[in-house]
């Protein structure tokens, strides 16, 4: 049977089915080789070689996927190794691999209308609401990430505290605003506010207590000015593992300080989210966060969900459907057929055009089971503390900040931090990444791999005294 039109299905499957199997083997065997596969530096001719100048004929699925195995896979971030501790990034899943799969053979659309990747992402947000502990009231949308979680919990406090009709007048004769931060919360926040129009002007950071924790007087004090000057308080964010320290916010007295005072509580969850998920005592880390207006967290950091994958939770699913619905007549619902259906997730958020996220978190649980992730939580935690006894054990490296969940902050006894870390890098003994604690610059782990080891805490400090010895 012949037709008219150009179409760019492969001409011969059978060919196609061959090379897609040899890639899938390719993949496999890199996660199966993970722990031998440390992160390396790119060669400089890669941006020659990946050019896309000479492409007006295609090479062929054969020659791509050749490519993509010998050029591509070979650099990535290199955070699927168990000594990769810098930054927060996840290590990825091979069952999610068979999930990507399958979401893009189905190529869903998951902004809405009746089918069946949006009953895999109801089941999921489900999952997760249950979770989080929030009342029964609460909804949630999977997005790319906290810093887009983020954008849609401060425009559903910016409804309830102006009304819906900002949405149509916008903020221009609006009153300027306050968002409250302690010292060390995430860029995103800021990057959230001026998204939505009202600036990065509008954070107001906050003193912090010893333990890192954000100072309720001081907090009380910078609210209180600022409606003296006419300012409003849109909301207050407390922080579920702080990004340099990993350390949580007494986010219960933040819970009873808002619920007085009338104001928005957000929660920045991005990684601590899932400490809920750990044993005792790294589980009570987040009390209180079951009564924030708003959480986001991140799938593809503790969970290890590939990228990319967060999502954002709201108490009230009426103000967050009020916040987000807008339905021109061709995306009218239908009583039946594939326009029909309840939920819409268009409704929740700023996409239309969404992919099917939802199917490597379900995947991830369906196959793997909480109790499993849990332990790997646990685990993490543990290692952790361990990676804190060798360095209060070691003549060269100096503890910078009491471990509290993940992340452990240390100094060293001479040399520069940044050389150190990028040698370790480099030589593939560890990845590290580098901040300031009290103004001194230190090395920082955040252990979020589900591979990572005792044996990995022991050859990763080891490698870094041997690399102050040289320094």
């Amino acid at each position: 049977m012949t037709s008219e039109g150009n179409h760019l299905d492969p001409e011969n499957w059978d060919d196609f089915s061959r090379d897609m199997h040899a890639l899938m083997d390719q993949c496999l065997d890199r996660m199966k080789q993970a722990r031998d596969l440390p992160w390396q530096p790119k060669p400089d001719d890669l941006a020659e070689r990946l050019a896309l100048g000479n492409a007006y004929t295609g090479a062929g699925a054969a020659q791509s996927f050749e490519q993509l195995a010998q050029d591509v896979m070979p650099y990535a971030t290199g955070n699927t190794h168990p000594k990769f501790f810098g930054w927060v990034h996840g290590a990825g899943l091979p069952v999610s691999v068979g999930a990507e799969l399958v979401a893009a053979t189905m190529n869903s659309n998951c902004g809405g209308r009746d089918h069946g990747a949006i009953e895999v992402e109801r089941a999921t947000l489900d999952w997760l609401l249950g979770v989080s502990g929030l009342p029964e009231t609460a909804s949630a949308i999977l997005t790319t990430g906290t810093s887009q979680a983020t954008i849609l919990a401060l425009i559903a406090a910016r409804n309830r505290q102006f009304g819906h009709d900002v949405r149509k007048t916008g903020i221009q004769t609006l009153p300027k605003v306050a968002v409250y931060v302690r010292k060390g919360t995430h860029s995103c926040i800021s990057k959230a506010l001026e998204a939505i129009g009202f600036g990065s002007d509008s954070v107001h950071v906050v003193d912090t207590n010893p333990d890192m924790r954000m100072n309720l007087s001081s907090l009380a004090q910078a609210v209180a000015k600022d409606r003296a000057d006419g300012r409003v308080p849109l909301a207050i964010i407390g922080t579920a593992g702080s990004v340099n320290t990993g350390s949580f916010d007494d986010l219960s007295a933040i819970a009873d300080f808002c619920a007085q005072e009338n104001i928005w509580f957000h929660v920045d969850a991005a990684f601590g989210f899932w400490a809920t998920l750990a044993d005792s005592p790294w589980s009570q880390l987040a009390n209180g966060m079951e009564r924030a207006n708003s959480i986001s967290c991140d799938f593809h950091k503790w969970m290890s969900v590939p990228y990319d994958c967060g999502a954002c939770m709201i108490y009230d699913r009426t103000l967050h459907f009020d916040s987000f619905t807008s339905r021109p007549n061709y995306l009218a619902q239908q009583d039946q057929g594939l326009g029909g259906g309840d939920l819409w997730f268009c409704d929740y958020g700023l996409e239309l055009s969404r992919g099917f996220r939802a199917l490597k978190v379900w995947t991830a649980i369906k196959s793997i089971g909480v109790d499993a992730f849990s332990k790997s939580i646990t685990d993490n935690c543990k290692q952790t503390a361990l990676m804190a006894d060798l360095v209060n054990a070691s003549d060269h490296l100096t503890l910078a900040f009491p471990v509290v969940s993940n992340v452990c902050c240390f100094s060293v006894a001479h040399g520069d931090v940044n050389k150190i870390a990028a040698e370790l890098q480099i030589n593939g003994s560890a990845v590290f990444s580098t901040t300031v604690i009290h103004g001194v610059p230190c090395l920082r782990a955040a252990l979020v791999n589900h591979r990572t080891t005792s044996d990995d805490i022991h050859q990763a400090i080891a490698a870094v005294e041997e690399a102050v010895k040289r320094a």
